[in-house]
């Protein structure tokens, strides 16, 4: 452990614009939580900081789609989040929200402290603004044509087809989201982040003295410094977000990246009166949980701005993650390719730890990963329950079964268990290391290789076996068995919580820091223990199936939505005087019947408001006739009539066809009379 009084922990502010997947979990939240709880129980003084990021334009597209405002989304969804970390297990000692009052104080306060200490410039440039909507867009609101690939469809910030991060000026034919009008180039004064004034220092601070960091993490900060830096936009024109505290910026917000880190410090004041010792305190050392998309701003632009302020520590460590992929196949919540966190609590209600394991099991540390539903069954069924559940009900039964449940006293050891309590002193220490290393992955390993000894240690000394002919054998091997127990219950608890206190609970026994772990007398001999319960049970099959069907029919629908839509050429040009010509009414049917042997036609008499007449039309593949006897259509009145199957059809009804061929009704919306021109 490193020489500090305490520890400051954050994780990444999630965005209140959708609920929690196993991305988030696996590259965040579940080590970040293994941590925490890790300090707690060796007695450090640590606080945990969670919030929902409540700003920044994709909350604003989606409240525009969905016809409500921004505020609306980010309570259903920060909602949503806090009670899924809640549920899952996930312990922060406070978990904020950035449009809290106390948040728009504290960013403000930190902007108008870089303002007036001359820490920020301010300059004028040319964006993007529309003319009709009357207002500065954000890259989001713009889309165009990909200038590397071609994608009619990239946004002013990045080509989600290639990748490519654009400016806004780079598209081809840019149009605004909001009206669909060509924006035009405006002139708006913004104020700067001077990151290229901090790039010597920040050489010296991460290259030379941060060199332990993890490889993605120095390796990214590497490249972004090597490239050289520039100012940065603190400020934008939106009408969501924290409002920029100066008498000449009307208009503007803080920029979300500016806003949002600061929120770790505005959660802590809302935690606690004594919050500056957290952020202020030589001795408190600083650790950022995040993924790998989040490098630059808590390696490079965050540190800038706490140095930049001049009263604040910085990060000692940033253990970014890599992603997690799913099934083998980029996580994506605008494809809905995911596995959502609200979603497995309802179809697996008291598996947190079995989510928790698999995950840090397969957690993303160093590069990508992949999460299949496959292996999550292997290692709940195999690992959890095979291993780690067995050896504690194997243990728990044979107590109970041969010593009514009490501990039985040691006797005379034998070589097994000698060498099983060394090894067993050993591994909480092997544990430590690893998560003072920020190795999860190997952390979780060391905890299991504990109940692996314990399962190892039963079957090769059978005590099954030897109780009728030796009962004092048998009193020393479940003593140590028990031991082994207790200990799991202690050194699981960072990774598997909730498994931990039933541990506790069946050995009768109150939580345990970890200095006990290693102590091969944590169960003193007559003592009484709980009933024995499982642990976990196996997942069957068809929930499994379950889970990768429903992902199938998701990846059906995506891949049909990602066909190319065929569209009809456009006819030949017609000029106004044939247009003015056509004579389109509303309508009603009043009476709808099959034409006999004729599959796609139905006899329908029309109120057309002039006259009743029947008009034959091929819709009958699509529509039983009673189904839409009453139905509002339009109808072309002064077409000349045809004779179809021996009826005379006076006009034709007009209807909508998609590329799959399917029709449906072009009809108003609201119920005009019969005969109201349709021009």
């Amino acid at each position: 452990m490193n020489n500090f009084k305490r520890y400051t922990v954050t994780t990444a502010l999630p965005y209140a614009n959708g609920p929690l997947h196993i991305g988030h979990l696996a590259g965040v939240y579940i080590p970040a939580d293994i941590y925490v709880r890790y300090l707690r129980s060796i007695g450090t003084d640590v606080v945990f900081i969670g919030g929902s990021d409540e700003h920044g334009v994709p909350i604003t597209i989606k409240a525009r789609k969905e016809g409500v405002t921004p505020q609306d989304i980010v309570d259903r969804y920060h909602n949503i989040i806090k009670k899924s970390f809640a549920e899952f297990g996930i312990s922060f000692d406070v978990y904020s929200r950035t449009s809290n009052e106390i948040h728009k104080e504290t960013a403000s306060e930190f902007f108008l402290k870089l303002y007036n200490d001359g820490k920020l410039i301010e300059d004028t440039e040319e964006q993007y603004y529309d003319e009709e909507a009357k207002q500065f867009l954000a890259d989001r609101y713009i889309t165009g044509t990909c200038p590397i690939c071609g994608n009619p469809k990239a946004y002013g910030d990045q080509c989600e087809s290639c990748g490519t991060s654009l400016n806004a000026r780079d598209l081809i034919e840019p149009k605004s989201t909001i009206s669909g009008s060509a924006p035009i180039l405006r002139e708006t004064k913004h104020w700067y982040l001077p990151l290229d004034r901090y790039e010597d220092w920040l050489k010296e601070w991460i290259l030379n003295e941060h060199k332990e960091w993890k490889v993605n993490v120095y390796g990214q900060c590497k490249s972004w410094l090597d490239a050289g830096l520039h100012p940065r936009a603190v400020t934008r024109d939106l009408d969501w977000g924290v409002k920029v505290p100066l008498k000449d910026a009307n208009g503007k917000v803080l920029y979300v990246w500016f806003d949002a880190p600061i929120g770790y410090i505005s959660a802590t004041k809302e935690l606690t009166n004594d919050w500056e010792k957290y952020w202020k305190d030589k001795d408190t050392r600083l650790i950022h949980f995040i993924g790998k998309d989040n490098i630059v701003f808590h390696c490079i632009i965050f540190p800038t701005m706490l140095k930049a302020e001049g009263s604040y520590i910085l990060p000692d460590n940033v253990p970014a993650f890599e992603f997690l992929n799913l099934e083998g196949d980029k996580i994506s919540t605008s494809r809905n390719w995911a596995v959502w966190l609200h979603e497995y609590l309802v179809d697996f209600p008291d598996k947190q730890d079995v989510l928790r394991y698999v995950l840090t099991a397969n957690a993303p540390e160093t590069k990508d990963n992949d999460f299949t539903w496959k292996d999550f069954q292997t290692k709940n069924n195999s690992e959890l329950v095979a291993i780690f559940g067995n050896f504690i009900n194997r243990t728990l039964v044979l107590t109970q079964k041969y010593f009514d449940g009490f501990v039985p006293p040691r006797n005379k050891f034998e070589e097994i268990d000698i060498s099983t309590l060394e090894e067993l002193k050993c591994i909480p220490t092997r544990i430590e290391n690893s998560l003072d290393n920020f190795k999860f992955r190997e952390s979780l390993s060391e905890m299991m290789s504990l109940a692996r000894l314990g399962n190892k240690y039963l079957t090769e000394t059978e005590p099954w076996k030897t109780f009728k002919d030796n009962p004092e054998r048998v009193q020393t091997v479940l003593n140590i068995a028990l031991q082994i127990c207790a200990n799991l219950a202690v050194v699981s608890a960072p990774f598997l919580p909730f498994t931990s206190e039933k541990i506790f609970r069946m050995l009768n026994l109150p939580s345990m820091k970890w200095f006990k772990a290693g102590n091969t007398d944590l169960l003193e001999p007559e003592h009484k223990l709980g009933e024995p319960v499982l642990l976990f049970e196996k997942i069957e099959d068809k929930d499994i199936e379950y889970q990768i069907n429903r992902l199938e029919q998701i990846k059906t629908a995506n891949d049909k939505e990602s066909e190319e839509i065929k569209v009809s050429p456009q006819k030949e040009t017609i000029c106004f005087d044939d247009f003015v010509k056509i004579d389109i009414r509303t309508g009603k049917i009043l009476e709808a019947e099959k034409v006999p042997k004729a599959n796609k036609l139905l006899k329908l008499k029309i109120d057309t408001g002039i006259d009743i007449r029947t008009v034959v039309s091929g819709i009958a593949e699509f529509y039983n006739p009673e189904e839409i006897i009453g139905q509002n259509v339009s109808i072309l009145v002064n077409l000349a009539p045809r004779n179809l199957r021996g009826i005379e059809s006076e006009g034709m009804i007009l209807m909508a066809e998609n590329s799959e061929g399917k029709l449906c009704f072009v009809s108003p919306i609201e119920d005009f009379n019969p005969g109201s021109e349709i021009k």
